[in-house]
């Protein structure tokens, strides 16, 4: 009985997964910092469309180590990055918003780190703010970036 419990919940949990939209990255520029003959250490600008709030895009700039651990997926990237998000087409709610949410995360190393994108409703003002930070399994870091899209005239943030 045990084991059919674990199924359902596992189930469950990846099927409401797979229900909650959530944007994917694009790299739109990588600028080399530190060269390296192994691969060197660069700044990445991805880009991510709000899977929820179509015509607002959030750009990124974030670290990435090179060398061989780069190449491998085991460096650990350093914990800046920058957001900044706009209006790139007509705004449209896909569905009720979530207070605060997370729209995007990434790891930052193997298993400890992790980048992520959170957006948060900011009804009074009819504004969408977009915040990344990092955090670790120990600690979060301070390190932070914040950036708001006004809504257009006509559009109100509906919230759930």
């Amino acid at each position: 009985m045990k084991h059919h419990f674990a199924l359902s919940s596992v189930s469950a949990a990846l099927a409401f997964t797979l229900a909650v939209p959530f944007a994917h990255s694009e790299e739109v520029a990588s600028i080399n910092t530190n060269f390296r003959i192994t691969g060197s250490d660069r700044v990445v600008v991805e880009a991510y469309d709000d899977p929820l709030v179509t015509g607002v895009t959030c750009y990124v700039s974030r670290a990435r180590t090179g060398g061989v651990k780069g190449t491998l997926g085991i460096a650990e990237d350093p914990n800046e990055a920058s957001i900044a998000c706009r209006q790139v087409g007509p705004v449209k709610i896909v569905q009720p918003l979530k207070q605060q949410t997370d729209v995007f995360t990434a790891s930052m190393s193997l298993i400890f780190k992790t980048l992520h994108v959170v957006r948060i409703v900011d009804a009074k003002r009819n504004t969408l703010v977009y915040l990344t930070y990092s955090d670790r399994v120990v600690s979060g870091s301070a390190k932070n970036s914040v950036t708001a899209v006004p809504m257009p005239a006509g559009v109100t943030i509906p919230v759930r």
